[in-house]
């Protein structure tokens, strides 16, 4: 037996779409400025009508994982940097956890909440 190392495949583990959506809906929302999730027309919430899945779209393409994120923005923030706060802390959050390579965060800002 040679020096290098063998690994022997185990199994499989499979990942489903819900928790992509929960995993870059709950990181969105601990993002400072991030006043909540906006509904998407037509979106995954709607056809299943549940709240963990409203303002996140994802698609899996070539073995990368491609988000869409729809938010309601505080108006006393800068929507650049919470924008790219965003997409960095979603793109590592699905990185470590599952280990899928990120091919893009998409940030759509559906609307300004001055309430605050």
């Amino acid at each position: 037996m040679n020096s290098t190392s063998v690994e022997k495949e185990v199994g499989k583990t499979t990942v489903s779409l819900e928790v992509l959506h929960q995993i870059a809906r709950l990181t969105t929302l601990s993002v400072q400025g991030v006043s909540r999730m906006a509904s998407i027309r037509g979106g995954l919430e709607k056809v299943i009508a549940r709240e963990e899945f409203k303002g996140v779209k994802v698609q899996i393409s070539e073995g990368k994982v491609f988000i869409d994120v729809y938010v309601v923005l505080m108006s006393d923030m800068n929507v650049r940097d919470i924008s790219r706060e965003i997409q960095a802390r979603v793109s590592r959050a699905i990185s470590e956890m599952i280990g899928m390579e990120v091919g893009g965060v998409n940030i759509h800002i559906m609307d300004i909440d001055f309430s605050a």
